[in-house]
């Protein structure tokens, strides 16, 4: 279900992409896109042969899995403040506003949060936790780089004067 969940985000992530270049938008960040590719697919893999390995859902695995339903809830609250601006790689549209609706009004990456928490959530529901503890750092190591990169492409966009029409 989840490897579904994300195949049908990146066809929208790939809709949303198009319609974005058309409009002018630039891609930036884009040397580091292909490493979230293997941390999700080691991520879906690992929780998987680990949690087979130890055939024993966690003690608190409702409580994992109301954490992961929530980020979920967070996540799509994101992707629908976002709109066609949405996308899993980072793509600022010359003189788009940016967006401060939903999630975006209380605080700058809802949807980096909900990732986040989802990375630490659905491995330790079925207590592997070893690849909740990988993921959770491995993502954090790789925020580290997106994020900014992420601001500079915004604060450079927003600078940039709009070509005369």
């Amino acid at each position: 279900m989840v490897a579904l969940q994300r195949l049908l985000e990146l066809r929208l992530a790939q809709a949303n992409l198009r319609w974005a270049l058309a409009r002018g938008g630039r891609e930036f960040g884009r040397e580091h896109y292909p490493l979230f590719f293997v941390l999700h697919s080691g991520w879906m893999l690992g929780w998987l042969l680990e949690g087979l390995a130890r055939n024993q859902l966690s003690p608190i695995w409702g409580l994992w899995l109301a954490v992961f339903l929530l980020a979920q809830g967070l996540r799509y609250w994101a992707i629908q403040s976002l709109g066609r601006y949405w996308n899993t790689r980072i793509i600022v549209v010359p003189g788009a506003p940016r967006v401060r609706t939903g999630p975006y009004r209380y605080f700058p990456h809802p949807n980096y949060l909900a990732v986040a928490l989802e990375l630490l959530s659905l491995p330790l529901i079925f207590n592997a936790w070893i690849t909740a503890l990988v993921a959770s750092l491995l993502n954090a190591l790789l925020l580290f780089i997106r994020i900014p990169a992420e601001e500079k492409a915004l604060a450079k966009m927003a600078a940039r004067p709009e070509p005369n029409t």
